[in-house]
């Protein structure tokens, strides 16, 4: 019984973390209405950042959020300004523009292929890590430390963009503008902008969830496939565009990748992922949270 209690402790913790990653997914996929396949190669970027800034400067390892929040914000801001933008612009009569899909399947490949030409296939993991392996004992139970402090990130990120978004100018600004652009237009809300800072905000949730992963997690160039999928997943459990909903879908799936195996094989514990998956998308396609706004 000890057993089960811990890897649930562990299953929320690591799940939190997925629901992390996932979280900047939700955010462009509210504002914007387009499913960003590039997600996943962003959180790769970052945990490069991530390595290269701990790795170069001796950093210690969540230290490194003050480098890598700012970059990954601007790169997400200059991808969505320079390369999406020039699309929403040439279809401004299409809600949600198929091409978008297109380009960020592009920026896709591109990353994760330039990522290999510059850095190679191999694996990499902090050396000199104080975080590596740690452990906290509650009776006979071990938690991991790393996972524990993913768990307080992922709140704590969450919390802020739901206050962002609906306290500050500019998140009512953003709200407005995921409800309707046009109406907000008209009020004066330039909606590229918008965008831009929505697209920055969602990659720099990525980059948070970078910096939780880079002290236990290997860094290689295809590390992104892995959560991109199951990104996807938690947005549909937790319901596209909520914020809480994809912290409890995360939640979900890290459950029964946690718990789960000490009942049956891994490869039944993917099965229940992805039928839990096809459940919901048949139940309910707004998924747990989902609502009929967004925001």
């Amino acid at each position: 019984m000890i057993f089960v209690l811990e890897d649930t402790i562990n299953g929320i913790l690591m799940g939190s973390i997925y629901g992390l990653t996932a979280l900047g997914l939700t955010i462009i996929f509210g504002v914007l209405k387009v499913i960003n396949f590039a997600h996943g190669s962003m959180l790769m970027v970052g945990m490069y950042v991530a390595y290269w800034a701990v790795a170069l400067t001796g950093l210690h390892p969540y230290m490194a959020l003050f480098v890598v929040v700012p970059v990954m914000f601007f790169f997400g801001y200059y991808v969505q300004d320079l390369i999406i933008k020039p699309i929403f612009k040439a279809e401004k009569e299409v809600r949600e523009p198929i091409t978008v899909i297109i380009v960020t399947t592009g920026i896709w490949y591109i990353l994760d292929n330039l990522t290999l030409l510059l850095f190679g296939p191999d694996y990499r993991i902090l050396q000199d890590n104080p975080l590596r392996g740690k452990m906290l004992e509650a009776g006979q139970m071990l938690i991991s430390v790393p996972k524990l402090w993913g768990f307080c990130a992922a709140v704590v990120t969450a919390a802020s963009v739901y206050v962002f978004f609906q306290k500050t100018r500019m998140g009512r600004a953003i709200r407005a503008t995921s409800l309707d652009r046009e109406a907000a237009s008209l009020m004066g809300i330039n909606q590229y902008k918008v965008y831009n800072i929505a697209f920055g905000i969602g990659t720099a949730s990525a980059g948070i969830a970078a910096i939780t992963l880079v002290p236990f997690f290997n860094v290689y160039p295809t590390v992104g496939v892995l959560f991109d999928i199951k990104g996807f997943i938690i947005v549909v459990l937790g319901g596209l565009g909520s914020i809480w909903g994809a912290i409890v879908g995360g939640i979900i799936i890290g459950l029964i990748e946690s718990v789960a195996p000490q009942f049956m094989t891994a490869t039944w514990t993917e099965a229940i992922v992805y039928g839990l998956f096809l459940l919901v998308l048949f139940v309910k396609p707004s998924g747990l949270f989902g609502v009929k706004y967004d925001w």
